[in-house]
């Protein structure tokens, strides 16, 4: 039997759609409105997962959309631009990547120069499994015309990106993490020469980084693009290459997902299989840390693992194959009075405890309704169904409290940074639908 949904989840259901139905362009949805204009890449791929509960349609137009800023390298830019927006009316923009004079990049369609975690075929296998009968075939459709996309994201990230050649793939700006100004990141950012001229805007949203630490974001976007975003010039000169548990996470939760794409389509999942072993292997090898419990960042430029410890370092309990020990020490470390068990609204993205811990500073603190999920799925997936329980309870309790805000703060749960959040309503949406969807008996 299926659990329905009582009154008050029926109207945060209908709230979240509202949000979605908002911030729907006519072919992808903008993350937030006035502060986030365009398309990003792993917002879309929450926000796929969301409108597989609300409009199918919408769902897969928002994949779509996305993938027409696929590079011919099989490079998924984490920014998609919205044209009919002025150039400047959000920085970085266009004009910062120029992606226009790359003959890689796709005609007509302006993006930037790096990626985002690559959860695509991860949130595409889910849109498939949320259909019903009258849609299976349909569904099949479109993963068959999806897939030779995320294969050649994959294809990507395995042939550029495995910077370390033992099978991670390695970010090369911190925005490619997701969480863009995370602790993790100081050592690397302050290891980076600037030059004499600032380039911090005066258009950045409120509550993100700005100052020096602007500065050297952008310098990295300016190093990279005057090598015309090589992938030599990644591998042996660009100053920051980092392996990233949450990033190689979601890469070997995708990989898996490809896996089982392959089956439903027709295709050969033993390829995918065999990469998912050799991330699976190289997550423990390279970026688990035996004596702290937990998984940390691999600087390669440093050669050393990052001392920071945040919720990223959670980030591979979306691995099916994780050792039981590992599960148990990280269900320990997310429990403890350094996260979830001293935050009232879990989980708070850094270490509680940490001096770099900011309870508003954006990745460095606040609660985020994305990483609650992912954090929540990958909890299912190893069957703890107390810690999947506690966030799918403190997620609904920010969202009914705060409304579907970017952030919050975990201590109150006061909603912080931008509202009308897309990957907030529509993580509520799966979480909801989840929840009422048919259990096995």
């Amino acid at each position: 039997m299926g659990t329905r949904l009582n009154g008050d989840e029926t109207t945060l259901w209908k709230a979240a759609a509202r949000v979605l139905d908002a911030n729907w362009t006519g072919t992808g949805t903008i993350p937030s409105p006035a502060l986030y204009p365009h398309q990003w890449a792993w917002d879309s791929a929450f926000i796929s997962m969301g409108l597989a509960r609300h409009r199918r349609d919408r769902a897969e137009r928002e994949l779509l959309s996305l993938f027409r800023g696929q590079w011919a390298t099989g490079l998924l830019p984490h920014i998609v631009f919205n044209t009919r927006m002025p150039r400047h009316a959000y920085f970085p923009g266009p004009d910062l990547w120029r992606s226009d004079l790359q003959d890689a990049a796709p005609r007509g369609v302006p993006t930037s120069g790096i990626t985002h975690p690559p959860l695509h075929a991860l949130a595409a296998l889910r849109l498939h499994e949320s259909a019903g009968p009258a849609d299976a075939e349909r569904s099949r459709a479109f993963l068959a015309r999806l897939y030779p996309m995320l294969v050649a994201q994959h294809r990507y990230l395995a042939r550029c990106r495995d910077l370390g050649a033992e099978g991670l793939v390695a970010i090369c700006h911190p925005w490619e993490s997701g969480l863009d100004n995370s602790p993790a990141w100081d050592g690397p950012l302050g290891a980076l020469q600037l030059p004499p001229v600032a380039y911090a805007p005066d258009r950045v949203p409120r509550g993100q980084p700005t100052g020096e630490d602007y500065d050297r974001y952008v310098r990295l976007v300016t190093l990279l693009r005057g090598a015309g975003y090589r992938d030599e010039y990644l591998r042996d000169a660009h100053p920051f290459a980092v392996e990233d548990p949450l990033v190689n996470a979601t890469y070997l939760a995708s990989t898996h997902a490809l896996a089982e794409m392959a089956e439903i389509i027709g295709g050969d999942p033993v390829p995918h299989r065999e990469t998912a072993q050799r991330v699976h292997r190289a997550l423990l090898d390279r970026l688990w840390d035996g004596d702290t419990g937990c998984f940390r960042a691999r600087d390669l430029r440093g050669g050393r693992l990052l001392p920071a410890v945040t919720v990223a370092s959670f980030g591979p309990l979306l691995d099916p194959d994780l050792p039981a020990h590992a599960v148990r020490a990280l269900v320990d470390l997310l429990l403890s009075a350094r996260f979830a068990g001293a935050a009232g609204y879990p989980v708070p993205t850094c270490d509680i405890q940490a001096p770099s811990f900011d309870r508003g500073g954006y990745w460095r603190g606040p609660t985020w309704v994305n990483t609650n999920w992912l954090l929540w799925y990958g909890a299912l997936g190893h069957g703890l169904t107390v810690v999947a329980d506690l966030l799918y309870g403190a997620t609904m309790r920010l969202v009914r409290q705060s409304g579907f805000r970017e952030y919050f703060d975990p201590f109150d749960g006061t909603g912080r940074g931008g509202h009308d959040c897309s990957w907030s309503a529509a993580l509520v949406l799966d979480l909801l639908g989840a929840r009422r969807a048919p259990r096995a008996a």
